[in-house]
């Protein structure tokens, strides 16, 4: 049975548990006076079997499932002539996968090496055994758990305590887990680019003017010098998220401003949801839009009145990408604007102020912090696009900031090294961890921007 089978099997023992518990918890009731003189309700104890069943033969599951690979290859290894295991690492995984696709695939002779095919032979006969083993535990563990609790429920158990101690727990777990996922990401990329700065200082990195990431394979050869002066990349993301916000910012918190404070409830119902249907818009289409239609509007506009235009610009895709990060602003504005609390609105109007007056001086201030978290927040996902830009901006990395000119910026780079089959090993490829380092950074500080802003400005009303 395989891993998805046992997913669905869990399942039905949980749910199959929790009847169990639940009925259990009834028919000790009716011999001590009823429900009301349980500890707790019956949905606990049926919960609380649940629980017991299912986490332990989960929780096994997933430690077999990451540690049974590793062990059956072992095995497999061991197994091996002993002129094969005295083979290289990079030599012997490269054998390994052999093995394994002929395992996977023994109808289409991929090998005909004996020690190759008798390899094979032994790993889908171990898969089998582990297949069978992992089966045979999981199930038993639920079953002989849940037959544990349900024998231990008594009419005194505190069972809601230990269910709500249990939930506490998962709940923690589940905090913990954007923790140390945060933590495994930082990690990751700051040791790869710490191999990369091995190879190209960081001066060279932060302040250099060309980026040309070929590496040389031959001494003669040209073109391939290896330039890692990451400055044009930094500046055209700079250049097409500033387009982006001065298109985003001002309509976004205007058609904010509108929605909450002058349209009718019915304009409003109609209205907030078309304009939030730009947010799922995927991204690719918005590129579409971008060099299909806007660059060659923006190029042969440009041709009218004189001026030189890419096929490729920065304006085109800020253009498009400030519209798509529209709705990001003004749904954040409209929420944070709404949540203003209508006595002061009152009060201003009691000192004679009009509704603009009041919105200005009133309304904004109060809603600042939730308005710059949300603009903070518009401009990382600015930061972070990459469609828009590989299909409207292009990959060429110009030192400019003429926004009619081509240029690219930090994500579409990340793609470009490392799209292909790459050497990790080569400052070509782990340049790509570096630039996800800054990106990183550059977010990580404007998030810590915002918090600081809200911190700052956020007032109590009410």
């Amino acid at each position: 049975m395989d891993t998805s089978m046992l997913l669905v099997v869990g399942l039905l023992m949980t749910a199959i548990a929790y009847i169990a518990g639940r009925g259990r918890s009834i028919s000790v009731a009716s011999g001590v006076g009823g429900v009301k003189n349980l500890n707790s309700l019956p949905f606990y104890y049926g919960a609380l079997t649940a629980l017991w069943c299912g986490i332990p033969s989960f929780l096994l599951l997933a430690i077999w499932a990451i540690f049974d690979d590793y062990f059956i290859s072992q095995i497999v290894v061991q197994e091996l002539p002993e002129h094969v295991k005295n083979m290289s690492e990079s030599e012997l995984g490269l054998l390994m996968n052999t093995v394994v696709n002929t395992a996977q695939n023994s109808s289409l002779g991929l090998s005909s090496e004996p020690h190759i095919l008798q390899a094979a032979e032994r790993l889908r006969g171990l898969e089998q055994t582990n297949q069978m083993a992992m089966t045979v535990a999981f199930i038993s563990a639920g079953i002989i758990m849940m037959m544990a609790t349900w024998l231990r429920i008594k009419s005194n158990m505190p069972a809601r305590v230990h269910v709500e101690h249990a939930f506490k727990w998962l709940l923690l777990g589940s905090a913990c887990v954007a923790i140390f996922t945060t933590v495994g990401i930082v990690l990751s990329v700051l040791f790869e680019s710490l191999r990369f700065f091995q190879s190209v200082p960081v001066t060279d990195f932060l302040f250099g003017l060309q980026w040309s990431p070929q590496m040389a394979i031959r001494a003669d050869q040209v073109g391939g010098s290896g330039a890692f002066g990451a400055v044009p990349l930094f500046a055209g993301t700079m250049l097409i998220s500033m387009i982006a916000m001065l298109i985003a910012v001002p309509t976004g918190l205007m058609a904010a401003i509108y929605l909450a404070e002058y349209a009718h409830p019915k304009v409003r119902s109609t209205i907030k949801p078309v304009l939030e249907v730009l947010a799922g818009v995927p991204t690719v289409v918005y590129g579409f839009f971008a060099a299909l239609t806007v660059a060659p509007v923006l190029r042969d506009t440009g041709s009218l009145i004189g001026l030189d235009v890419s096929s490729e610009s920065a304006l085109a895709a800020g253009l498009v990408m400030g519209v798509m990060i529209i709705p990001f602003v003004s749904s954040l504005s409209d929420d944070v604007i709404t949540a203003v609390p209508q006595s002061l609105r009152d009060g201003s109007f009691g000192l004679g102020a009009t509704h603009s007056e009041t919105i200005k001086k009133v309304v904004i201030p109060a809603a600042l912090p939730g308005i710059v978290g949300g603009v903070l927040l518009a401009v990382s996902r600015a930061i972070g696009e990459t469609m828009i830009v590989v299909m409207a901006a292009g990959l060429a990395a110009h030192l400019t900031m003429n926004p009619l000119e081509s240029v690219t910026t930090v994500t579409v780079q990340i793609v470009k090294t490392l799209v292909g089959d790459q050497e990790f090993n080569s400052p070509k490829t782990l340049s790509a961890f570096a630039l996800g380092l800054m990106l990183f950074t550059v977010t990580l500080v404007l998030n810590f921007i915002a918090l600081q802003v809200v911190k700052k400005y956020r007032e109590q009303y009410e």
